[in-house]
């Protein structure tokens, strides 16, 4: 059973940066499409990087420039890297997988708080 285990959240000033991490186990990582989302209070659950089918990366317009996802495949791991964070990005930050096979199976950490204090 695949498990993911996210890391890395905390409280920082606004301009500050964070690095979130997943740790991957139970499966073949290269065998799973990795992505970051997050959920900000009263906000739908919103995907903020991943990486493709093709194996690039895609960022959501609102954290361009200042998010970078990225993943180190002999650790099973997967990075989010947020600068110049800002107040409007204060949310539960989740690590995602998506069996590549089926396209359907898919997998949560359990999720880490990142506040930002403006």
């Amino acid at each position: 059973q695949v498990q993911l285990v996210d890391s890395g959240g905390g409280l920082v000033q606004a301009g500050g940066s964070l690095r979130l991490s997943c740790e991957f186990s139970g499966g073949i990582f290269d065998a799973y499409v990795m992505a970051w989302y997050r959920q900000i209070p009263g906000t739908q659950r919103e995907r903020v990087a991943r990486f493709t089918s093709a194996g690039n990366t895609d960022v959501a317009d609102s954290v361009k420039g200042r998010f970078t996802i990225s993943r180190d495949n002999d650790k099973n791991m997967v990075y989010l890297q947020m600068n110049n964070l800002k107040p409007g990005d204060t949310g539960v930050y989740y690590c995602n997988a998506v069996d590549r096979s089926s396209g359907i199976r898919t997998y949560w950490g359990q999720g880490t708080q990142v506040t930002v204090s403006s």
